[in-house]
């Protein structure tokens, strides 16, 4: 099994228009989505992510304050996952709760490396 990254990006300008309890039960979805990936043993991990950060530029190393991208489609988090191929993971991400609030979610094969000890 090879693993794949999942990047959610978008989604926020529903949400933020939604009722506290419609927002309690999209969050309800996206919890019962990751149960279900966790039982099949496909999880591998994943966190949301902070609004705000910060990034480091060029060879001047400028600091800018985040978030970083432009428009509605900041990055919201990520997970990863277990899949025996990008279509396999890709099929497997069309279950996620941000797509219900016209969200993405970007999938990567994460590649394998050698690390230095």
């Amino acid at each position: 099994m090879e693993r794949y990254l999942y990047i959610f990006r978008g989604g926020d300008a529903v949400s933020a228009q939604q009722s506290p309890e419609l927002l309690q039960a999209h969050m309800q979805k996206w919890g019962a989505w990751m149960k279900g990936l966790a039982e099949k043993q496909i999880l591998d991990g994943g966190e949301p992510l902070e609004v705000a950060g910060k990034q480091v530029n060029g060879k001047n190393k400028m600091v800018i304050d985040g978030p970083f991208m432009e428009a509605k489609e900041t990055v919201g988090g990520y997970l990863i996952v277990k899949a025996s191929s990008l279509d396999e993971a890709t099929e497997i991400s069309k279950g996620c709760p941000i797509l219900e609030h016209d969200g993405k979610v970007e999938i990567r094969q994460l590649k394998k490396v050698d690390m230095p000890k």
